[in-house]
């Protein structure tokens, strides 16, 4: 059965949106859709246009920059948006449905003028973003944005015609300011730690250098809202095309699939009006930092310590890896007694529940997560999820066992090879330079922890390289099982 607008009316197994669509008008625009998007911000707007009839000019559309999004626009253009979301329950349950808030989706190496119209349409009165860590262009370490980016470099030229997300945006901010329009908000929806202020610092300093006077009037009209999100969302394999087509009839090109929990805080500073989401569970409040910086530490940095244990444990799925009672115990362990001290208080949160949550998270079968997953883009997550809880604990004189031993993991994890001899497909823009510090760090055991731009001046640190050394050599001479076992034993 194919999925579009046209066809719509004869899925009757699986629930459908029960608005019309065609009365949808794009309020949204949103860059980077990805599986992410699609499970959370998307999920949350379809289930307002459900309740509320007069939420529906708040639709998205989705805009894609890279190469690689051309595959998203190859499968949601023929579908007219439309895609399955299935949830998958510890007890295997599967719950699918389909979404309809995505209206629109525009490529924009096939027509930029296209986009930058569409975000300076009067309509457009959010710019929502997931386009990753690495998408804002700035470094872990000192937070500077990044000029001599080859692809920022060509934007900034006079009269370029804009490539990235940041030509686009901004081109499109001067149209507005120039027509007398109100600025769009800037809603970043990706996994870094204040990420409105990120967004707000990137985009603002890009803006300087194209137009100075464009900065100063996005700096005093464009609202840039924190947010924390949550949702595990595994990326889209064959075996669920065919699965959720076998199991509902419905030919998706690119489904989605999900863990059953979901969670948004959104900061309540909007430059243009916001859909009400406060009213389909989103948690819209004064102060996010409480919440992300939760999430972060316990969640994200949770996941990185896991991954890399796992994989050297000969684990690939996630859930095989946090059943593992050993691995349980490292992670309430790194989660309890180092990342929970260096938390704020979160109003109207038991965090003993969450972090039990979360290990139950991890543990689900039916989701299927691979630990290669978790394993991409190290040096993008690493400095932002895990290092901060490591600065944090030194200045206090608190333990840190667990989070050297996850960097020690991280090292040899970078060597490329396994314990078995096999290779390790490294997933990282930086993986040469990783794999070559990594594997030098058997002669130079500081090497990999030396590289500054990651890892600031850790390696000066006795109280990081004390226990990072230790585990590094015990997770060389005896493996990774072992090492674990050590270094969970009572002292």
């Amino acid at each position: 059965m194919r999925l579009d607008n046209r066809h719509l009316s004869e899925i009757v197994d699986v629930p459908t949106p029960g608005y019309a669509r065609s009365e949808l008008s794009c309020g949204i625009v949103h860059f980077g859709v990805g599986g992410f998007h699609r499970a959370h911000q998307a999920m949350y707007l379809d289930r307002l246009f459900e309740q509320d009839p007069q939420s529906r000019t708040w639709a998205i559309c989705g805009v894609g920059v890279l190469p690689s999004d051309a595959r998203m626009r190859d499968a949601l253009v023929p579908q007219d948006g439309l895609y399955t979301l299935t949830l998958k329950h510890p007890d295997g349950v599967a719950e699918t449905s389909v979404i309809g808030s995505i209206a629109e989706y525009l490529y924009a190496p096939d027509d930029p003028e296209t986009v930058i119209a569409k975000l300076a349409s009067p309509e457009t009165k959010i710019v929502s973003l997931t386009i990753t860590e690495g998408g804002y262009n700035f470094s872990a370490t000192t937070g500077e944005f990044d000029l001599s980016n080859p692809a920022v470099a060509a934007d900034l030229e006079p009269d370029a015609v804009p490539k990235t997300t940041f030509g686009l945006v901004t081109a499109a901010l001067a149209r507005r300011r120039d027509k007398g329009l109100p600025s769009f908000t800037v809603m970043s929806c990706d996994n870094i730690e204040a990420n409105g202020h990120i967004a707000r610092d990137t985009f603002t300093t890009f803006a300087r250098h194209k137009d100075s006077a464009l900065a100063d009037w996005i700096a005093q009209n464009t609202c840039f809202p924190n947010s924390m999100v949550d949702r595990i969302t595994p990326a889209t394999t064959p075996e669920l095309i065919d699965e959720v087509a076998e199991r509902t009839g419905i030919d998706d090109r690119w489904p989605v699939v999900a863990e059953p929990y979901t969670q948004w805080v959104l900061e309540d500073s909007f430059s243009d009006g916001r859909p009400q989401l406060e009213s389909v569970g989103v948690q819209v409040v004064g102060d996010v930092g409480p919440y992300e910086l939760m999430k972060l530490r316990l969640l994200n940095a949770g996941h990185q310590t896991l991954c890399y244990f796992g994989y050297l444990m000969d684990y690939r799925y996630v859930h095989d890896a946090a059943q593992d009672p050993l691995v349980r115990k490292l992670l309430r362990d790194y989660m309890s007694s180092e990342a929970r001290p260096t938390l704020q208080p979160v109003p109207g949160v038991d965090v003993d529940q969450y972090i039990d949550t979360l290990i139950e998270r991890f543990s689900n079968p039916a989701i299927a997560d691979t630990i290669a997953r978790l394993c991409q883009d190290s040096s993008d997550r690493i400095p932002k999820w895990l290092l901060p809880v490591v600065r944090s604990r030194l200045a206090a004189g608190g333990k840190i066992d667990c989070a050297a031993a996850v960097v020690a993991t991280w090292t040899r994890y970078a060597e490329g090879v396994d314990e078995h001899g096999d290779p390790i497909d490294v997933v990282d823009p930086l993986a040469d330079s990783l794999t070559r510090l990594a594997r030098q760090s058997r002669e130079d055991p500081l090497a990999f922890v030396g590289n500054t731009a990651l890892f600031g001046d850790l390696a000066q640190q006795q109280g990081f390289i004390g226990p990072y050394l230790w585990a590094l050599e015990t997770l060389r001479t005896k493996g990774a099982r072992e090492l674990l076992t050590e270094l969970l034993s009572p002292a």
